[in-house]
Formats: structure tokens, sequence, C-alpha cells
């Protein structure tokens, strides 16, 4: 089986994610990169919660926001 390819990332947008930080400190626990995961995380969930809400005349709504707790390779995400 072929493996797919992994996105590219343009440079403008490494360079504006690492503008005026420490390269070193994106590593570390509650870095660039645990930042970063815990935004697309929450945003690919609630665009989830969205698309099941608006779906054939679900007649759902969203009662409200609760807390999870993600755990990655690299540890565990408190989402909002």
């Amino acid at each position: 089986m072929a493996r797919r390819k992994a996105p590219h990332i343009p440079d403008a947008i490494l360079d504006q994610l690492l503008a005026g930080a420490d390269p070193k400190a994106a590593f570390e626990a509650d870095g660039l990169l645990d930042r970063l995961k815990k935004a697309l995380a929450e945003r690919a969930l609630n665009a989830e919660m969205d698309h099941h809400l608006a779906g054939e005349d679900a007649g759902n709504s969203r009662n409200g926001y609760g807390r999870k707790t993600v755990t990655t390779e690299t540890g565990r995400i408190e989402l909002a």
C-alpha cells in the first residue's frame, strides 16, 4: 500500500508561527506544538458538531460545551 505524502506547509506560515518565539520552546510542554494541537482539535470537533447539527432536519441544537481531555503521543490536552 502506498504511503500518503504529508501535506506541505508553506515556509511563510512557519515563519509567521515562529515569529518572535524561541524555536526550542515550541517543543516544551504547553509550547507552540501543544497549543497548535489544541486549537486544531477544538476546531475539528466544533466543525463536526456544526455539521451534525445542520444535518437533514435534525432538530437538534447545541446545549453547551463540555471539557474533554485528549491523550496524544506527547501527552494530554485539555479541550474546552
